[in-house]
């Protein structure tokens, strides 16, 4: 891609209404643009990103034998009224009529239209457990929107749902979305840790958040050090290891706000190991058993002619929301430089030619090393514009593509100046820069 040709409103200076990093570089290297207050167009860079971060979720749920489906924005107010939960939401809920006068909403979330979808479809015992699971754009009317895209009214959010005969089995899916967002968040080079949570308007009694430590995060975190110490390396899914994974983690106290109490915090954390601070919320998980199966007449038939109603659990992860989260995690503010990880990267590598009107023969060898690179399935920027350098490696940096290759004066011969962002130049074969990137990329 060049730069010359890509939608991407670059701004001088970060604007003023943006209060944190993620705002900042958001609207300063154009991913997004406000549309009304909590509300974004997302631009290519951003929405490229997001779509990268949206398909390591994907796979990561189909890995657990998640099925994914889509169910609309748009949603009855009947199932809602059956539940309980439509007056008791609150003015969060965005209610609307359409021409008939029938009451309909924008969904904040799928509880009542996945649990009508079932009392539909599956009757007996013999179709569990099941595992769904969509992607799809969620609206909360927030009184005060603000931190961008970071608590925003309009959010694109994977959110699964799961349906079991009995609490046992209802456990085992649980600790399954438990590892998956264990496993997602660590695509992502984020250490997000599971907390336990307040169930809120969901309901339930049982609730994990899974925090990633930011100064400028919502929620307010007590927790054992040591719980950071702990790498899940689980890959089956067997029952008793995903129980024991779990309890790995639950050993050490760690809670939202909601949940703290200091007399046990401490007693059970010794002064040296105690960690209060703030964080960000990128993924909660919920078990409800019957809350929505019995309200909405969910109920399955077992063996011997009796019935019960399904138990069922939620779980949730903010996707627009983790390109926020992973830019605060990751930009570094004092040099302007962003560090995407290589997974979700908007591109792979940027070259930068040094460009003058006389002299073309640096793009004419940018254009060459790309079609190699692409040929290696590599996802190529080309700065083909005629800036001085210092503005195009500013740019690139803010961009935040992980390696560069700079093709100047000291780019002779067989060696190119190759760095990885935010680190310094090494001179390298283009067949090097391939195998060394490729290797980075299996990494991940």
């Amino acid at each position: 891609m060049l730069l010359s040709k890509l939608f991407i409103p670059i701004l001088k200076n970060n604007p003023s209404e943006a209060k944190i990093k993620s705002h900042q570089l958001m609207l300063r290297v154009g991913m997004i643009k406000q549309a009304s207050a909590g509300i974004y167009s997302w631009l290519p860079l951003g929405f490229k990103v997001m779509k990268k971060i949206e398909e390591i979720v994907r796979q990561e749920q189909n890995k657990i034998g998640a099925q994914e489906i889509l169910m609309p924005t748009i949603q009855s107010s009947e199932i809602w009224k059956e539940s309980g939960r439509y007056e008791d939401y609150g003015e969060e809920m965005l209610r609307i009529k359409d021409r008939q006068k029938r009451e309909m909403l924008y969904g904040p979330t799928n509880e009542e239209q996945v649990t009508e979808i079932f009392r539909s479809s599956l009757k007996s015992y013999k179709s569990l457990p099941q595992l769904l699971y969509h992607i799809q754009w969620k609206f909360r009317d927030e009184i005060r929107p603000r931190f961008g895209i970071m608590r925003g009214r309009e959010f694109y959010m994977k959110d699964a749902y799961s349906f079991d005969v009995s609490d046992e089995e209802a456990f085992y899916s649980y600790n399954k979305f438990f590892l998956s967002y264990l496993r997602t968040f660590k695509r992502l080079s984020l250490t997000a840790i599971p907390m336990a949570a307040d169930t809120g308007p969901i309901g339930g009694n049982l609730s994990h958040e899974f925090i990633i430590l930011a100064d400028t995060g919502e929620s307010k975190i007590f927790t054992d050090k040591r719980i950071f110490d702990l790498n899940s390396n689980e890959t089956e899914l067997e029952k008793n290891s995903l129980q024991q994974m779990r309890k790995k983690y639950e050993q050490y106290y760690s809670v939202t706000d909601e949940k703290f109490n200091k007399e046990e915090f401490e007693k059970v954390v010794s002064e040296e190991n105690r960690l209060i601070t703030k964080g960000i919320e990128v993924g909660h998980i919920f078990y409800f058993g019957d809350k929505y199966s019995k309200a909405m007449s969910a109920s399955i038939d077992l063996p011997g002619g009796k019935k019960d109603f399904v138990k069922m659990g939620s779980y949730g992860i903010g996707v627009s929301r983790l390109v926020g989260a992973i830019i605060e995690a990751k930009y570094d503010d004092k040099n302007e430089i962003m560090k995407w990880p290589l997974s979700v990267a908007p591109y792979d590598i940027a070259l930068v030619p040094m460009i003058n009107k006389n002299d073309t023969l640096a793009l004419e060898k940018a254009m060459n090393i790309s079609k190699e690179l692409i040929k290696n399935n590599m996802d190529v920027l080309i700065d083909d514009t005629e800036e001085n350098f210092s503005s195009k490696i500013k740019k690139m940096n803010l961009i935040g593509a992980p390696y560069q290759i700079i093709i100047g004066k000291k780019s002779e011969g067989d060696l190119l100046e190759f760095k990885e962002i935010g680190k310094e130049t090494q001179n390298l074969s283009l067949i090097n820069i391939i195998e060394f990137i490729k290797k980075q990329k299996n990494t991940n």
